[in-house]
């Protein structure tokens, strides 16, 4: 697997993150970690590699934008000393441009979106082993949807970034495409953006498939 033995892995984002994690830092006893997809994570690795020791660390907060992550990257991020760092974030930058039109403050366009995220990785990577980028996703197969358009060009700013620093990504999108496949996407999203814990397990088989997580060692 490419996360060694004894790493810190971060993760940070909104609420797709969040999910009821512990303040200030999610990670510890009695469901501290929160009941994302970051849980699920940690309970895989723990249970399938437990000799590697590793330590995860959920940094969602519900509602933020790159902007936010921007603001608490130095607290939430590089000072809790992290060997790898994965990044979700791009929900709220679009999703708040077509629940508040109005309220244009609160809109992070394209530029400023890759323009932030970039500026992130290019700074991080020198005081990390490793750095992932996930995708941004809507649970809605019609690509002509206005905002599974708009989360799509986002999603391609992602893979720019990471292709441009030889990072892994991943593509929740594509992901959360194939499921929908077979199912409606109100069978695990009431929004098409907040998951049930199928939609979580989705997203954390794509993240240990992207660190060659050994799944016949089950």
């Amino acid at each position: 697997m490419l996360i060694q033995n004894n790493s810190k892995l971060v993760i940070i984002g909104d609420s797709i993150s969040d999910f009821e994690r512990a303040r200030p830092v999610g990670e510890g006893l009695f469901g501290a970690i929160g009941k994302s997809y970051i849980g699920l994570i940690d309970a895989f690795l723990k249970m399938i590699y437990p000799q590697s020791r590793i330590r995860v660390v959920n940094m969602g907060t519900s509602g933020d934008t790159i902007r936010d992550i921007k603001n608490r990257w130095g607290t939430d991020v590089l000072d809790l000393n992290p060997d790898w760092v994965a990044i979700l974030i791009g929900i709220n930058d679009i999703w708040r441009q077509f629940d508040s039109p109005l309220i244009t403050e609160s809109h992070v366009y394209n530029d400023e979106y890759e323009k932030t995220l970039s500026n992130l990785v290019e700074n991080t990577i020198p005081k990390v082993k490793g750095l992932i980028l996930m995708t941004p996703f809507f649970m809605e197969l019609n690509q002509k949807d206005p905002m599974r358009a708009k989360m799509d060009e986002y999603g391609v700013i992602v893979k720019k970034i990471a292709k441009k620093n030889h990072l892994i990504c991943i593509d929740l999108q594509a992901a959360f495409d194939s499921y929908l496949q077979y199912y409606n996407s109100s069978s695990i999203t009431w929004d098409r953006v907040h998951p049930d814990t199928v939609g979580h397990m989705i997203i954390a088989r794509a993240f240990l498939n992207s660190v060659e997580f050994d799944w016949n060692k089950m």
